[in-house]
């Protein structure tokens, strides 16, 4: 994700997805998983709106996102809130603490799920190798939020929504699911807060897209039909 105006292809970035080189480890959603097997973690299920952790609390380690949606923000000294991310399965939770001794933000379970903790110092001495992709998953974080940067920042209001559902889109995919139907998590206001934009502006930009043809909305459902078109409406702003 990630120098001018986004090109679809080039809207998702997960973490997981670096390379990690010298590693022998694919670069797939799913490398801490497969990295982490046999070892004796802690398991965690969560319910819809469950806090893994909320800012100010005790930094004990990162949580491996293994099912479930979860949302990460902010909330400011006046009670502001910003939705900082969307986080799926391979994902990382905690890395923005890593040299703080609390979490910086709250991290909230949008459904049902399961997330692996990991103890930092005991997986140093176990598997050395996670270092390596630990700094990958940084690097990924860093050209996500450039990529977000600058799509907030270039973009208009429906071109975001767009950038939003075909980022959705891929990293489905890259989980082994269907990149034209989805089922929403979050709520439309969340969508709207971490686009920076009104609720009711997302929602108008969904009933356009649905009245072009481009995607067909039931409730919380979404099915894109026409992907081409969509990611073309995208890269039509790399051209302005």
């Amino acid at each position: 994700m990630y120098d001018r105006p986004i090109i679809p292809e080039s809207i998702v970035c997960d973490p997981c997805d670096a390379a990690v080189h010298g590693s022998g480890l694919a670069s797939t959603p799913m490398m801490f998983e497969r990295m982490l097997e046999g070892l004796p973690l802690v398991r965690r299920r969560v319910r819809r709106r469950q806090y893994v952790f909320r800012a100010g609390q005790p930094r004990h380690g990162l949580y491996l996102i293994h099912s479930g949606f979860y949302k990460t923000r902010v909330i400011s000294e006046d009670g502001r809130e910003k939705v900082t991310g969307f986080r799926l399965r391979g994902d990382l939770l905690g890395l923005e603490a890593l040299d703080l001794p609390t979490y910086t933000c709250d991290a909230i379970a949008l459904d049902v799920g399961e997330i692996w903790e990991l103890p930092q110092s005991y997986l140093r001495e176990r598997l050395p190798e996670f270092q390596e992709c630990l700094t990958a998953a940084l690097a990924g974080e860093i050209r996500r939020d450039w990529n977000w940067m600058l799509v907030l920042g270039s973009l208009n209001a429906e071109q975001r929504v767009v950038s939003f559902l075909l980022d959705l889109s891929t990293r489905l995919s890259a989980l082994g699911f269907s990149s034209t139907s989805m089922l929403l998590r979050m709520t439309r206001a969340d969508v709207g807060n971490f686009l920076a934009l009104q609720l009711e502006t997302v929602v108008r930009a969904l009933h356009r897209l649905q009245a072009q043809g481009l995607i067909e909305v039931e409730r919380r459902q979404i099915r894109i039909l026409d992907l081409q078109r969509l990611r073309a409406q995208v890269a039509l702003a790399a051209l302005h």
